[in-house]
């Protein structure tokens, strides 16, 4: 019986560190900070089995380009118990593309890595994303800036049993500018090619320029 209650588990433990196996989100649309730009965000994010809180930094040193840093907690709840793990990220995106008065849409092509520790565990993620977005202005501060994004995740887990996986998370967003030092965030993560885990997650929060 009590073989039964330990493998019962580690198996339930196993399925949700692969639910949260996921690459950081820029939490922004394909345009990329100006050379020196820094940004700094805070993030609440939901699922059927997770909350989380997520912090982000994102720097540009160079003409159409910019990275992030990310980390945070989050609390699962699973059948085999609840669980507090810690995710570390970072991600880098290039613009291909900017808008102009003839096309209205930037779009950009990049990058992640995250990391998911608990408990006798570890996920890796790692993988390519593109996005596209599109702004529209709203008087001498106003702005919004819906975004849609798509990646593919390879995932590797290590701890009490090893395993690989692969999904395409989907993101579709927006950011709301509403005022020059401040920009508020809602995404939904849709994420495709996994049957186990979390279909879907909400994140809101908000962008500060600084």
């Amino acid at each position: 019986m009590k073989k039964l209650r330990l493998a019962a588990l580690v198996g339930g433990l196993l399925l949700a560190t692969r639910a949260e196996a996921q690459l950081p989100s820029p939490y922004s649309g394909a345009t990329t900070l100006p050379v020196n730009g820094h940004v700094v965000g805070g993030y609440l994010t939901l699922s059927e089995n997770l909350v989380g809180l997520v912090g982000q930094l994102r720097l540009s040193f160079y003409p159409g380009v910019d990275f992030g840093f990310q980390g945070g907690l989050a609390r699962m709840d699973r059948d085999a118990g609840n669980r507090t793990t810690v995710q570390l990220g970072t991600d880098g995106k290039v613009s291909l593309l900017r808008s102009t008065d003839s096309q209205p849409f930037d779009i950009a092509a990049g990058g992640g890595l995250g990391v998911r520790i608990g408990d006798n565990f570890s996920v890796l993620s790692l993988g390519p994303t593109v996005v596209a977005s599109r702004s529209w202005h709203r008087g001498e501060t106003g702005e919004i800036s819906p975004y849609a994004g798509l990646g593919f995740s390879f995932s590797s887990l290590s701890g009490d049993r090893k395993e690989t996986d692969f999904a395409m998370p989907i993101r579709v967003g927006s950011e709301f500018g509403i005022s020059p030092v401040a920009r508020l965030v809602a995404e939904f993560e849709f994420r495709l090619g996994d049957d186990i885990n979390d279909d879907v997650a909400f994140s809101a929060g908000v962008n500060l320029p600084f």
